[in-house]
This record gives C-alpha cells, structure tokens and sequence, in this order.
C-alpha cells in the first residue's frame, strides 16, 4: 500500500494525473457508490481534482485540492476498492488490490497525451442543439437553423433529461413490433412529441402514442401540430384518466404532473394493462396531509409547510413502494432541477416479476407508523384487480 500511496502522490502533486478510474468494490454491499472518476478541473481560474462518485441513479461530485484528494484517494483504496485505471502524461497504471491487501502496480506506455480541464464542457444531448428539429420548431424553442431561444433554454434541457431517463428503459420494448404508450394529462406536449421524436424519428421503432387531457383546446392544438408534423401514431383525445379504455395492452405509461389522485388513477391503469414501463412524475399531493399523525413527529407535523411537503415524500414512498410489491423495480429519481420547478420527483417503475404478496410487511409497517388506514391507489388496486394485494 506505501507504494501506491507515494504514487499517487506523485502523481497528483507533480500534476501529471489526465483521469482515473477506481473500480471494483470489496464489499458490493457496504456503500452506495460502485465507481469513482477522477480528473483536474479548472474552476475560477484555480485548479482542483474532481472526484465523480457514481451511485444507481444519481452522481455526485467533490472538487479537492490536492492533499485532501491524496487523503480522499488512500481512504478509497484502503477501505473501498480493489481495481483501479490511471492515466497519466508519463504512463497508464492499472491498480490491483487482492483480498489480503497486497498491491499490484502495472505499468504500461501512455495512451493520453494531453490534460483537459476544461470543466464547463458543453452538454451532449440526445436532441441536439444546433440541429433543426421539426417539432422543436413548431413550438417555439428553437429556430429554423435549430438555435434554442434562451429564453426556452430550461425547457430544452428538460426535454432532454426526460428523454435521458426514458432512454435507461428501451430495452424493455424496443424489440416489440408495435409499442403503445399512453400520456396521462400531457398538457401541450412538449414531452409528449419528444417522446414521439426520439422513439419512432431517432431510434426507428414502431410507436402508437396517445396523449389524454381534460382540457379540450389543448388536445386541438396538439392534433393539429400532429397532423401538421406528419406524426402518424401519435393521437390526442380529450378524456378523463380513469374513463379511458381504448386499449387492451400498454406498453409505456406516462404521467406528469397529474394533480393528486389523478397520479394515482394512472398508476393503477398502468398496473392494470401490466405496462412494462411506468413514468410519473406527481403533483399536489393533498390526500395524506390530513391523515398522517405520528406523536413523535410533531414537531415537524404541526408547521403547516413542512408537514406538505412530508405528505407528498410520504405519498410517492407509499406509491413506489406499491409497485414494488405488485412486481416493478421502482426508482425515485430527479427530474429537473429545483430551481425549475419544486415537483421534480420521477417515478420510474420497469415490470421485472409477479405480483409478490410477501413483500408486503415494510408497506404495512410503513403506513402504521404514520396512522394510514388506507390510500387511495391501494384501495383502487384492489377494485380493478379484483384481489387483496395489500
């Protein structure tokens, strides 16, 4: 280990690192991260080491300078991982720990020549910027040679972290010969037609999308630009969630921003059409807030905002957790950003099994610490299947 650490000293305080890669974790199940990136950056005109911890769903990023990334980086070989890949102007290293703890250091001719630190690289996306995209055109984010207005700049970057988190879930359907998905309260869209363009104009598949909305001159306008755009498959139809039938089997199911209940009127389609793929993101979540009683948490139940914002984290639990049960590997991830807006939790839930009965005892032990009787998705989960799940 002596010769790994003078190594990495070395190596980071003689400013030869170009990028590293620590891998392979001793114990997979004592932390959350599995990798860690590492590279100089170069912020405000000073230089740091970023360290990029990658978890399931997320990344998270320290900036250190170079004696606490010596520190950080003997902790991580020390306690965390047994693999590691550093590039440097002078040679590649590859870095094997075995269990007993003994070092093995390979040195090999270097395959980078140069040190980026460049740290506000521009954003790849999957609908380019710069590139003229026709229903971007249409609504008025981006011009003809395919500028996106500043203006329309969040909502650009929101489309296409929507489209990141739809793309982590192809594989589930894209080697279906037909696919329907259902937008449950799709509003004007946006989302909608970029879930259209990505899946049946960029990776080719054979698309049937429906967007649903109470509103009747949103659903026009839709239609129209539809039409217009020469978008065949993709349809808008003025109805309420819980009163849409048009079809035996979905695919895809989609929801943002459906207020209350309504989230939960979608999920329960979803789950009674056996979707493969479940989108949500919720929205005004007053069902619980009434119900929730806990002595212990009072201090924080009795502040009117506090206790909102803990029905709703308390709500989508209840939600994800359902759809694990009923046999979805369920994330809670983030949307967009919080400065966009506050409802930025996504529900991603990917049928994996069957409905497992046994998993039921942390729902129960979950709701009998907050004094929840019911809620409403469990008690329609249980009329439209016909089953007691829960």
């Amino acid at each position: 280990m002596e010769k790994l650490e003078q190594l990495m000293e070395k190596i980071i305080k003689e400013e030869e690192l170009i990028y590293a890669v620590l891998s392979n974790l001793k114990n997979k199940n004592a932390i959350e991260f599995n990798k860690v990136n590492i590279k100089p950056v170069l912020i405000k005109n000073e230089k740091y080491i970023q360290l990029a911890y990658e978890y399931k769903d997320k990344v998270l990023h320290k900036n250190l300078t170079n004696d606490e990334c010596i520190e950080e980086l003997k902790n991580l070989f020390s306690n965390y991982f047994k693999q590691a890949m550093i590039f440097t102007i002078e040679a590649d290293y590859q870095i094997l720990l075995s269990k007993k703890g003994k070092v093995s250091i390979l040195k090999k001719k270097p395959t980078k020549s140069s040190i980026d630190l460049n740290h506000d690289r521009k954003k790849e996306y999957i609908i380019e910027e710069g590139v003229p995209c026709d229903f971007l055109i249409k609504l008025g984010v981006m011009n003809q040679d395919g500028k996106v207005y500043s203006k329309k700049y969040d909502k650009f970057k929101q489309i296409n972290k929507f489209l990141e988190l739809v793309s982590d879930t192809v594989y589930k359907i894209e080697k279906k010969e037909a696919i329907n998905i259902v937008d449950f309260g799709c509003g004007k869209s946006y989302l909608t037609f970029a879930l259209y363009y990505y899946l049946r104009k960029l990776l080719k598949l054979n698309v049937n999308i429906i967007g649903l909305d109470l509103k009747q001159d949103v659903i026009k306008l839709c239609s129209n630009l539809a039409k217009e755009l020469n978008y065949e498959g993709l349809h808008f139809i003025n109805k309420d969630i819980r009163d849409f039938e048009g079809l035996d089997k979905v695919d895809m199911v989609v929801t943002l921003h459906a207020c209350n209940t309504a989230t939960d009127e979608a999920l329960v389609k979803a789950v009674s059409w056996d979707a493969d793929i479940i989108l949500s993101v919720p929205c005004c979540q007053h069902e619980l807030f009434n119900k929730i009683e806990n002595s212990t948490m009072k201090p924080m139940l009795k502040h009117g905002i506090i206790k909102e914002r803990l029905s709703s984290l308390i709500t989508d639990s209840l939600r994800a957790n359902t759809l694990e049960i009923l046999g979805y590997n369920t994330q809670l991830l983030e949307f967009i950003d919080m400065e966009h807006t506050p409802k930025n939790i996504m529900i991603r839930a990917i049928k994996s099994k069957d409905i497992k009965k046994s998993d039921t005892s942390e729902y129960k032990e979950f709701k009998k610490f907050w004094n929840i009787e019911n809620n409403y998705m469990e008690k329609r989960i249980k009329e439209i299947l016909n089953k007691t799940i829960i």
